[in-house]
């Protein structure tokens, strides 16, 4: 009940009714005017009730010296002094401050509740019998993984799963952050929450309810707004010792002067409430423009020390390349074989193969139009190669050691391509034909188009940037030059970038560890702070980090990390504001140039100060 007829106070219909009656007692003032009763007295019921509730269940229930009881002993002594109007103007502007509080927090709070909005509430099962395929409404928390369901133009996809029939393009905005919707064909993934914009696709459900892409965000989003950063709680201990100081201020400057007034005046000034708004108003700012820019940020903790990382590790596979080979070049090496004939030959052995490499040869082919012959007496040799037979012929694909115990020459020419491929952290697949070298198809990842240009933004804003790779020394060597990283840690296993993240650190490097696998989770553990490329990085390597890029877009780290530093530099200089303000309005009590009320509205300046400048964190631009 108490708490009902608090919160009905501390409402905005209330506080401005508040506003009006300190108002009228300001006029009275001003005019040498009374009243019976003074209309400050409302403007401290409805005000300051909901404030003396705050501080007393504070202190009782959860044992917290807070911010809230210094201003109600500062409310209480103005009272006591005959200071209505003063009462009154403290417990008014610390409800303003109370609500430009919560609308900042409200306002950052956005993509969280368009994420939360976004939760569709039934889906369209279909269902097959003896009559045919049925569509029926079902509940979004009865869906289950393996479930067929039917998703029309427009609708909202009520879990994560593959297309199984149909084409169309997909909004995927509040996922990835991607401005056009993406069109997605059968065996592409869909995403719970993103909008089926064009045509209608039959999918299979892969995950559903709270295991569910877009649940698993809003529990990052949620675990985020839960968490206190360091110097959050810092300026919340301050808080805590800043009461008694003050008391122990007011009662010496009384006992000395013998002027109640200027000790009244000191426990007005002194409440630390923009000390302890500098840090969350400044955090929840900031994380609801990451949320917007389809950046999750755990908490604000991570926030802060992304802001201090001077040190980025990146994984190399995933990460800085998009994770799968493609064919990167096709090099015939005799007479009579064109580009086009050597991949036929390669793509009808490789179409029996299971192999990565092979998948890759094959659906190159089909991307470029390449027919295939259908192949005969296919024989696979796990770690060499694979044996088949083409158009009557006997045909070989595989490693050149494969090759050579099939008695086939690699002349020197063949030899040295296969260095430069190599060179080039490309894989290499050598056709044979009838014992005959006829050619070489490389294999390689291919770089993110924004790498290179996000190395070198991380440059500028002097941040060193390493190489963490299991990846061969020449392979790695070959893509840090390509993206421009200078440090390069090649043919490590998981332990192995641990020790490496450990090594930076010693050096007194705050680090950030940014990867995408299940190995990179222990160095995203390891790492002052572990970034995880969220939209194809596994869940074990999202779970392991402090910050998701849903949209894999790793053009996005300059933008975090811009973000992370103005945030830091606005907690800063929120927190050197506010002590400033502080200082001096005590300081001025003490010599008796404040009172009450002039000490009321610079102390509570400072408050609104911190809060609005807050706030601009989450429009900010950042190129």
């Amino acid at each position: 009940m108490i708490k009902r007829i608090s919160n009905l106070l501390g409402g905005v219909p209330m506080t401005i009714a508040a506003a009006v009656f300190l108002a009228a007692s300001l006029i009275l003032m001003l005019a040498g005017k009374a009243l019976p009763v003074d209309p400050a007295w409302v403007t401290v019921l409805i005000c300051g009730l909901p404030l003396l509730y705050l501080a007393v269940t504070r202190l009782i229930f959860q044992r917290w010296v807070s911010s809230a009881l210094l201003i109600s002993i500062a409310m209480i002594a103005s009272i006591a002094i005959g200071e209505l109007f003063a009462a009154g103007e403290v417990a008014f502007i610390m409800a303003i401050g109370a609500i430009l509080e919560d609308k900042t927090v409200e306002r950052s709070k956005k993509g969280l509740k368009r994420l939360i909005s976004l939760t569709p509430a039934q889906g369209r099962g279909l269902t097959t019998d003896a009559a045919g395929s049925r569509e029926e409404m079902i509940p979004a928390e009865h869906i289950k993984a393996g479930d067929h369901l039917r998703i029309l133009p427009g609708e909202t996809i009520p879990a994560d799963g593959e297309i199984i029939s149909g084409t169309t393009s997909i909004d995927q905005a509040i996922m990835t952050g991607e401005s056009l919707p993406v069109d997605k064909a059968p065996g592409d993934n869909v995403f719970c929450g993103t909008i089926n914009c064009f045509g209608a696709i039959d999918i299979t459900v892969t995950t559903a309810g709270a295991d569910s892409s877009l649940q698993r965000l809003i529990r990052l989003v949620q675990e985020a707004e839960n968490s206190k950063a360091p110097m959050q709680r810092i300026a919340d201990k301050w808080a805590t010792w800043l009461v008694p100081i003050a008391l122990a201020i007011a009662v010496i400057t009384f006992l000395v002067t013998g002027e109640i007034i200027r000790a009244v005046t000191i426990l007005v000034v002194f409440c630390p409430c923009a000390l302890a708004l500098a840090t969350p108003t400044s955090i929840m700012a900031a994380i609801g423009q990451a949320t917007r820019h389809g950046v999750m940020i755990k908490s604000g903790e991570a926030l802060e020390i992304m802001g201090k990382a001077d040190c980025i590790a990146f994984d190399k596979t995933g990460t800085l390349t998009h994770g799968a080979l493609t064919v990167s070049d096709i090099y015939p090496l005799a007479e009579g074989v064109n580009g086009v004939a050597l991949l036929r030959l390669a793509a009808s052995a490789e179409a029996y193969s299971e192999h990565p490499l092979a998948k890759a040869i094959v659906a190159y082919a089909k991307e470029n139009h390449v027919a295939t012959d259908a192949a005969s007496d296919f024989q696979m040799l796990p770690g060499k190669g694979i044996r088949a037979i083409v158009d009557g012929r006997e045909l070989l694909c595989g490693s050149a050691a494969y090759l050579r115990e099939n008695a086939v020459h690699i002349d020197d020419r063949a030899r040295t391509e296969l260095e430069r491929f190599r060179a080039q952290g490309k894989a290499v697949v050598l056709v044979a034909l009838e014992q005959a070298l006829v050619g070489a198809i490389a294999l390689s990842d291919t770089i993110r188009d924004t790498a290179k240009s996000m190395v070198q933004e991380l440059r500028d804003m002097d941040t060193q940037v390493v190489l963490l790779t299991g990846d061969h020394r020449q392979t790695a060597d070959y893509f840090a030059e390509r993206v421009g990283i200078s440090s390069v840690r090649a043919e490590l296993l998981p332990a192995d970038k641990v020790r490496s993240i450990e090594e930076l650190k010693k050096q007194g490097h705050k680090v950030c560890m940014i990867g995408d696998g299940v190995n990179d989770a222990p160095a995203l553990k390891a790492a002052d702070v572990g970034v995880a490329m969220g939209g194809m990085g596994s869940d074990i390597a999202v779970e392991a980090a402090d910050i998701a890029l849903i949209g894999d877009d790793i053009a996005k780290i300059p933008y975090l990390k811009k973000l992370s530093n103005a945030t830091v530099r606005t907690i800063k200089f929120n927190i050197m504001l506010s002590m400033a303000i502080n200082f001096a309005a005590i300081a001025l009590s003490v010599a008796g140039i404040l009172n009450p009320v002039s000490g009321a509205l610079v102390h509570n300046a400072g408050s609104v100060l911190v809060v609005l400048n807050a706030a601009l964190l989450y429009d900010r631009k950042y190129k």
